[in-house]
């Protein structure tokens, strides 16, 4: 069994670009599913945003409730439930141990997530800002925060070389003399 497991739960998500920004970064940060709800994203789907093919990697998931999707055969039982919400009483983001296996669930730029949900939560974090982030920038912090306190965060030549864009071939000078 896989001692790290990463999925994302997005509610309703408002625009297919978020969902298509949201499985980019679930690319590019190593996640292993991305969950949603509600009939926005499906609807606009035919409007490919997901211009590194990530869902074509990573299951992309419409499901009826994220609560279902918890309780059934989607999720692991030792998971743990993380919120993701912009809340009084939340734990800062800079403040918060990332589990091992878990799903972070992330509400709509026009709404939140459902109070049921919420009580489900092993922890509900928020990101410091002034104002609210957009969806896909928030998923985009959490997981590089994730990435950044994980005892493997992969700060290598090696990672940027398997990273970069086919076209970047600058090189850092080593002597600006």
């Amino acid at each position: 069994m896989k001692n790290k497991y990463v999925s994302i739960g997005l509610t309703n998500p408002q625009s297919p670009t978020n969902v298509g920004v949201v499985m980019r970064a679930a690319g590019c940060y190593q996640v292993d599913s991305v969950f949603y709800t509600g009939r926005r994203y499906a609807k606009a789907a035919k409007f490919h945003t997901d211009t590194h093919n990530s869902s074509s990697k990573i299951p992309l998931t419409g499901v009826d409730s994220l609560l279902d999707a918890l309780e059934g055969e989607a999720i692991d039982s030792d998971m743990k439930v993380v919120c993701v919400e912009l809340v009084v009483g939340a734990t800062p983001l800079p403040e918060f141990v990332h589990p091992d296996k878990a799903i972070y669930i992330f509400g709509p730029e026009d709404g939140t997530i459902e109070q049921k949900v919420v009580d489900k939560a092993h922890a509900v974090v928020y990101v410091p800002t002034v104002g609210c982030m957009n969806l896909a920038a928030t998923v985009n912090v959490l997981l590089y925060d994730r990435l950044a306190k994980s005892e493997n965060n992969l700060a290598s030549d090696e990672l940027i070389r398997s990273s970069r864009d086919i076209n970047n071939h600058v090189k850092v000078k080593k002597d600006p003399a």
